[in-house]
């Protein structure tokens, strides 16, 4: 195999009718691995004609193959390594607890706890994304059912989510079954869930809020900052990226500017404004005076456990 000259030296090259595809080898790197992340970066389903995609190997830790890992996955639901975590979140202007974010991990039983860009890495090559997600849904749902009725949960929703045209009817019978108030959800979507097809994420996003769900949406900064979204979508949130507070508490000019535009275009849009990311309690004053609603971040507590994070609720 020849590569372009392009690509860097010690580097695994394919040419395809895709395109080229590149797989950079490390030093002490068995060639077994090195051929495994370049199958691994041929089956992504980001890769797309005319375009590059990235594929760092999260999804393939020391140790195991792709194809191991994917076969894993398929067991992990029914043997419950998936576990469930809560991130926290917190009100910007008394500091009161107010719900949390609910997160994935996987407690592999040879590799320890992946994380979930991994985890969710393995389940779309496995065409799993869909049944993780209803898992995640289940499980969260029904810890938090327990849970002081002042506060929320928030859930991610993946692609696969609302691709599937069955996706708010069976969410709501997993919240009915739950018990949990559906008044109490929200639901995080970001730019990569709406790419596909916006106006049936709206139909479908819309449901649900008729149902009395919330829809924030997540990571706003990081991405392109469709604000075409901010019209088609029944959202309650804008859920800031860390990005979009860095630099705030060192007074950066143009990083509160930035900050202050955002949170004055949602005060005029109806919605909240959430902060990820908050470390320093110098960044949580500064979110604060700037109009912020929420924020969540190591400042105050770390993504923990289903009882941990009910004896902090009930503190």
């Amino acid at each position: 195999m020849s590569s372009p000259s392009r690509f860097p030296p010690r580097s695994v090259c394919y040419a395809s009718r895709r395109g080229w595809h590149c797989c950079a080898a490390w030093p002490g790197k068995a060639p077994e691995s090195i051929l495994d992340r370049l199958s691994h970066t041929l089956g992504s389903r980001r890769l797309q004609s005319g375009r590059i995609a990235w594929v760092d190997g999260a999804a393939a830790p020391p140790g195991r193959t792709a194809a191991q890992l994917e076969a894993d996955l398929l067991v992990a639901i029914d043997r419950d390594e998936i576990e469930i975590l809560f991130q926290p979140q917190f009100s910007c202007t008394d500091d009161r607890l107010t719900g949390a974010e609910a997160l994935a991990r996987w407690r592999h039983p040879s590799l320890g706890r992946i994380g979930a860009a991994a985890l969710f890495g393995v389940a779309d090559r496995t065409d799993h994304v869909a049944p993780l997600s209803r898992h995640i849904a289940r499980r969260a749902l029904a810890a938090a059912a327990a849970w002081p009725a002042e506060l929320r949960l928030s859930l991610n929703v993946t692609p696969a989510d609302l691709a599937a045209p069955s996706y708010a009817e069976k969410l709501m019978s997993i919240v009915r079954e739950s018990g949990f108030p559906p008044d109490r959800l929200t639901l995080e979507v970001t730019e990569q869930v709406l790419l596909s097809d916006v106006h049936a994420a709206a139909r479908t996003l819309g449901q649900l809020a008729a149902e009395g769900m919330r829809v924030a949406l997540d990571d706003f900064g990081a991405g392109f900052c469709n604000f075409r979204y901010l019209k088609l979508l029944p959202l309650d949130y804008l859920k800031l990226d860390r990005s979009m507070v860095d630099g705030i508490a060192e007074q950066n000019p143009r990083d509160l500017a930035v900050l202050r535009a955002i949170v004055a275009m949602a005060g005029a849009l109806d919605l909240q404004v959430i902060a990820e990311g908050i470390e320093t309690e110098a960044q949580r004053l500064r979110i604060t005076e700037e109009g912020c609603a929420f924020y969540q971040g190591f400042l105050r507590a770390k993504p923990m456990g289903t009882g941990e994070f009910l004896a902090l609720a009930e503190a």
